[in-house]
């Protein structure tokens, strides 16, 4: 029961991300309200109303069929126009920007809310149409239902200014990378309050049995509780191969077990595995790291040529950097002090050049970017670290962004400036360290 409890949740999750999630739910939403309001005039709340206050009913059916398929028709309208702001973002966004930042703009729940909105008041106009008969008696007639209906309207029309003015503030790059910035941050502050030094190590796990992956797709999340339910009543442990929010492959190794497990369990283990064929920086922080760089690469390519994108999205990655820096690189999960899974996480050396050497690549050529990337790097050497190991990779990144600069830089005055940058820098921050 507690595993089916966990999928249908890691399901859920997923399934939010969809830009027809909110507004399916709200538009089922709007047909039982319709239904309710229904039930509501058959118990007479017109009739009530008709009698204490007859301003507020409608109680001619020619005029109530006439406002009814004026909103219907208006808000199909707006409907269609929203939905095409919609896909001329995300077109932006992809041919501007990077084609990553689509599950993130399509999963903003503000404009599915506001999609919802539309819709469901739609599907609650024309069951409510349904309902009139514009030959029956005043009392017979859904007044208030329509009166529902108009305020509804009213509403949309608001939410229909708010979607103008959410929408291009999303596609600012600005706010693009905030957004970014944010969930990666909180995803990073997420995973370091949950470390905790380990009192017994995880044992090496060479030699144990492997098991491979019965499907494809992004590893998107991993039910550990139901996991370490698995490896208490089986008395193992797991060693969690791929990293998270990697592709994985069909036949290959996913995990090691510490004995050998019959195919019932080992299809039991396989189900905690959930995947999709979409990231999102709510499930690993990776992401952002990768957004982040693609857009500096995108912003630098010849074809944009925006340097000053590039320098703010290389202050977001400073502090993102400077967060990971306090991680470990080894991600264990136990109960009760008994390490029961651990789980191949990207290390920071691993993580820190698989950034740079793209960002190197195309800024190399720019004395500007390279100094920004200089202070950058020296001001994570001397932030606080949890392995010292870091600070090693750090300084081979100084080295491989000067040794690319002085092949790319033709001007030697500009190779001096990133001499003297690079020793000012280191002089200026070992001093506020001690």
């Amino acid at each position: 029961m507690k595993q089916i409890f966990y999928r249908t949740l890691s399901f859920f999750n997923i399934v939010e991300s969809k830009i027809a999630f909110y507004p399916t739910v709200m538009a089922i939403w709007g047909i039982f309200f319709a239904f309710l309001m229904m039930y509501f005039e058959s118990l007479g709340i017109s009739k009530y109303l008709l009698d204490k206050a007859p301003v507020l009913v409608v109680d001619n059916g020619n005029t109530a069929l006439t406002i009814l398929s004026a909103l219907i028709s208006g808000l199909i309208s707006v409907i269609v126009f929203s939905f095409s702001m919609v896909m001329l973002l995300l077109s932006q966004a992809s041919s501007n920007y990077s084609p990553r930042l689509l599950p993130g703009l399509i999963s903003n729940k503000k404009h599915q809310i506001i999609l919802g909105t539309y819709l469901s008041t739609i599907l609650y106009n024309i069951f409510i149409l349904f309902s009139i008969q514009p030959t029956g008696d005043k009392y017979q007639l859904p007044g208030f239902a329509v009166l529902m209906g108009i305020l509804a309207t009213v509403i949309c029309i608001y939410a229909f200014i708010f979607f103008i003015h959410n929408i291009s503030q999303a596609i600012q790059i600005s706010n693009i990378l905030k957004r970014i910035y944010q969930e990666s941050s909180a995803r990073l502050e997420s995973l370091l309050s949950k470390e905790e030094e380990h009192i017994k190590p995880f044992p090496d796990s060479e030699g144990w049995h492997e098991y491979y992956s019965k499907d494809n797709g992004y590893l998107q999340n991993i039910s550990y509780t139901n996991l370490i339910d698995i490896c208490e009543e089986k008395d193992t442990k797991l060693f969690i191969l791929p990293i998270k929010g990697i592709f994985v492959l069909k036949g290959l190794p996913i995990f090691r077990s510490q004995k050998e497990l019959d195919e019932e369990t080992v299809t039991s283990i396989l189900n905690n595995f959930n995947f999709a064929r979409e990231e999102l920086i709510e499930d690993n922080y990776i992401l952002g790291f990768k957004q982040i760089t693609e857009i500096i690469v995108k912003a630098m390519s010849p074809g944009i040529n925006d340097p000053g994108t590039a320098i703010n999205a290389i202050d977001y990655l400073t502090e993102l950097f400077a967060m990971r820096m306090q991680k470990k690189d080894t991600n264990i999960i136990r109960r009760e002090e008994v390490p029961y899974l651990r789980i191949t996480t990207i290390n920071f050396k691993d993580l820190l050049y698989q950034v740079m050497a793209p960002i190197r690549t195309y800024c190399k050529h720019d004395v500007t970017l390279a100094q920004k990337l200089l202070v950058m790097l020296n001001y994570l050497l001397h932030q606080p670290t949890y392995n010292e190991d870091y600070k090693a990779a750090v300084k081979q990144e100084i080295d491989s962004l000067l040794t690319d600069a002085k092949n790319a830089v033709d001007n030697e005055r500009d190779l001096e400036v990133l001499d003297s940058l690079s020793k000012n820098l280191q002089l200026k921050f070992s001093k506020l360290s001690n």
